[in-house]
């Protein structure tokens, strides 16, 4: 008699999981949800192997597959769809029945999750979506309108709130106002051709961006059209510039305070957001008190000695302790799932890129959003010229044990 021992619901049938830690899967064999020309599906082989497991009680391990973006298509490509698992855990399967009409009926079985088993974060972030009252809310929205989509922020585990701040979605700065608009690209009808397009041109002559809007490749600059180019707003090398589309939620840690993370999936490089505050000089930075939202920016691009050698006398860093974005409250790891990437749209000067926030792989749901701080030992001080320290707590495998 044959037994089946796992399985994979990966969403080529429509297989439904509740928050219960029931699972209505659907057998394998016809044709897939969407396509044409269905079959009935027939109990054999696998499909046999999973119903006979309802007569001799034999757990079956069931592994989620995630759908997400392979960013090594190319730029003129769509992505191509590759899947990330992960384990779920052990399931009884306590039913199976036909469903459909002739020639369209697909096997049904029900699977119920055994009991005493560590809580998978997709049937927290599946019952959170349902759930009009989350456990823990105390914020309904931090950016107060100001995002396309409303960022809540969830503690569960004490009854501390964000501390007060400025929501901010634009860098706050003089420099940038006396600024000069780059020049533009000619391509009316969007940035297809990388051969005669300017802005393709400076990116080494492709455009960073496939169709779907994930990095292809990750460069030490990106420039994306701006005001100046002719293209029309849609176009795939406007990316970051839009803003986040991804929604995110801001929750209290256990040990690193406030974390970001998303209820969703999210493919290996897109855009999350941008790390916003307060632009400052080098001089100004020196003498903030509070380094824990401070970013250096600017020409670490390649070996520009030129470049490196202004910035000894005039370098620039983005201040988000009294405003900012939810960028702020992304934390650091030693094993990050994102990456800053520097980005140019509205200006040309390299002293001052954004900084963008990419997703490094495919992130399953309420996994932490997290980037490497990138602090050199002994380089941070106070205002009294102190070295300061601090431990890093990001509990990866690969932690280097000091923050800076």
């Amino acid at each position: 008699m044959p037994i089946a021992i796992s399985i994979v619901c990966s969403g080529g049938y429509p297989d439904e999981l509740s928050c219960s830690g029931e699972l209505i899967y659907t057998g394998s064999g016809g044709k897939p949800a969407g396509r044409k020309n269905n079959k009935d599906q027939k109990l054999v082989r696998g499909n046999l192997a999973l119903k006979n497991c309802i007569k001799t009680r034999t757990p079956v391990r069931v592994i989620h597959g995630f759908k997400g973006q392979n960013r090594e298509g190319g730029s003129h490509s769509r992505a191509k769809q590759v899947s990330t698992f992960t384990y779920d855990g052990l399931y009884h399967v306590v039913d199976c029945w036909i469903e459909g009409q002739p020639g369209s009926r697909m096997l049904k079985y029900r699977l119920q999750r055994i009991p005493g088993q560590p809580e998978l974060p997709l049937h927290i972030a599946k019952g959170m979506r349902k759930s009009k009252m989350r456990p823990g809310l105390c914020m309904t929205d931090i950016s107060q309108g100001k995002e396309g989509t409303p960022i809540c922020v969830i503690n569960t585990v004490d009854g501390v709130r964000p501390a007060p701040f400025r929501y901010i979605t634009r860098i706050k700065s003089l420099f940038w106002s006396t600024g000069i608009r780059p020049q533009g690209c000619d391509c009316a009808n969007g940035c297809s051709d990388s051969a005669s397009c300017a802005c393709a041109v400076k990116n080494g002559g492709e455009i960073p961006f496939n169709f779907n809007g994930a990095v292809v490749n990750e460069k030490p600059l990106i420039f994306e059209c701006g005001p100046s180019c002719k293209c029309p707003p849609s176009c795939h090398n406007r990316v970051s510039q839009h803003g986040m589309k991804i929604p995110l939620e801001v929750f209290r840690t256990t040990k690193t305070g406030w974390g970001v993370r998303s209820l969703r999936s999210i493919s290996s490089g897109s855009f999350i957001c941008e790390y916003v505050g307060e632009l400052l000089d080098g001089k100004e930075a020196d003498q903030r008190r509070n380094s824990d939202y401070l970013f250096d920016i600017g020409c670490n691009y390649d070996n520009d000695r030129s470049c490196s050698q202004t910035m000894e006398d005039v370098g620039f860093t983005i201040d988000a302790a009294e405003c900012g974005n939810i960028g702020r409250f992304i934390n650091h790891s030693c094993s990050p799932n994102l990456y800053a990437q520097n980005v140019l749209w509205d200006h040309n000067d390299k002293r001052m890129p954004h900084i963008m926030f990419f997703a490094a792989e495919t992130i399953p749901p309420l996994q932490e959003l997290t980037y490497d701080y990138n602090y050199e030992t002994d380089r941070v001080h106070d205002v009294n010229g102190s070295i300061k320290f601090k431990c890093c707590r990001c509990g990866s495998p690969q932690c280097c044990g000091r923050l800076y």
